[in-house]
């Protein structure tokens, strides 16, 4: 466990020393202010009250886990491997005294902590911004519902960074990685405008699966089947993904 430990502060003091990081949380952060902006000017020139505190936390979540959050995702996660690839650093990290498997999950317990944090620094902003902005604020009630959704959009996205981390180690080109990702999210969603009945078995569907746990009528039957699917996904591509890891030649 201690050698588990020193590998993922490693791993994070790598990913915290990246500039791709700090670009995300300042862009993560201006959707609350232009989302903020965008609602006092609705209401000021239009006279409409645009949205309350829990729907604005609700509407900057819905453009972040749809859009920047998949982005950075993928480009962090291209430099935890394709980057080390490329550059050859992970020969270094490999010569220490720890299994390849300890450092694959070091890597991808990073890549998590990182999505962690920019729901948590987006949660607590909006919820702010929310507050000093909007008349009508939020309830215990929405704010539980809020957390909430924030909580379980952490399970989807870390879903989509273990496919990434998949192309990181079938190809070795950081940029061929991206391009792929890019089309499979485009295809993904192309896929699910079309094929409406399958939609649901399509991770860039379920990115949105928080939308379910805000209904009022609460569908445990739906959020278990796709639970499942998710964790049936994220088993396979943890172990696709390591397979190939652990097989690479550096």
């Amino acid at each position: 466990m201690a050698v588990f430990r020193i590998t993922l502060i490693n791993e994070l003091e790598k990913l915290y020393r990246k500039k791709k990081v700090f670009v995300a949380v300042i862009l993560s952060l201006a959707v609350v202010v232009i989302g903020q902006l965008g609602v006092l000017g609705v209401r000021t020139g239009f006279g409409i009250r645009g949205t309350g505190n829990a729907e604005f936390s609700i509407l900057v979540l819905s453009v972040v886990v749809n859009s920047i959050l998949p982005l950075f995702i993928a480009l962090v996660t291209i430099d935890s491997f394709s980057g080390e690839f490329s550059h050859n650093t992970m020969k270094i990290t490999l010569t220490r005294p720890v299994s390849r498997f300890k450092i694959f999950l070091a890597k991808i317990t990073a890549i998590t902590l990182f999505i962690l944090t920019i729901l948590f620094l987006l949660l607590i902003l909006s919820l702010i911004t929310g507050f000093i902005f909007n008349v009508n604020s939020a309830s215990a009630k929405d704010i539980f519902k809020i957390i909430l959704a924030y909580g379980v959009s952490v399970l989807p996205q870390f879903i989509l960074a273990l496919g990434i981390v998949l192309f990181a180690n079938l190809f070795k080109s950081g940029v061929s990685v991206f391009f792929i990702s890019v089309l499979a999210y485009l295809g993904f969603q192309v896929l699910g405008l079309f094929f409406t009945q399958y939609a649901n078995l399509l991770i860039t569907t379920q990115l949105s699966w928080y939308t379910l746990w805000l209904s009022e009528t609460f569908p445990v039957l739906k959020i278990l089947r796709l639970f499942l699917l998710m964790v049936g996904y994220g088993i396979m591509l943890f172990t696709a993904g390591f397979y190939f890891f652990d097989k690479k030649e550096f």
